[in-house]
């Protein structure tokens, strides 16, 4: 009995380290996609405070200005 019983706790931890193995490995692949999505989204922050700023630029100086409509 006390064989059975060692075989048992074994196959029950086996069965909790696959578990946790696909779960590490679960996360971990979530983990990934999150950075990745992150990046995606860095990137288009950054372009998007540029044209900001370059639509900005375009705005304050004069001679991009429209004529007044007298003219």
């Amino acid at each position: 009995m006390p064989d059975e019983s060692l075989e048992q706790r074994i196959n029950e931890l086996e069965s909790k380290t696959a578990f946790q193995d696909d779960a590490i490995t679960a996360l971990n692949d979530a983990l990934a996609h999150q950075q990745q999505t992150i990046r995606q989204l860095q990137r288009s922050m950054e372009k998007l405070i540029e044209q900001i700023n370059e639509d900005r630029d375009q705005q304050s100086d004069p001679a991009n200005e429209p004529p007044p409509p007298h003219y």
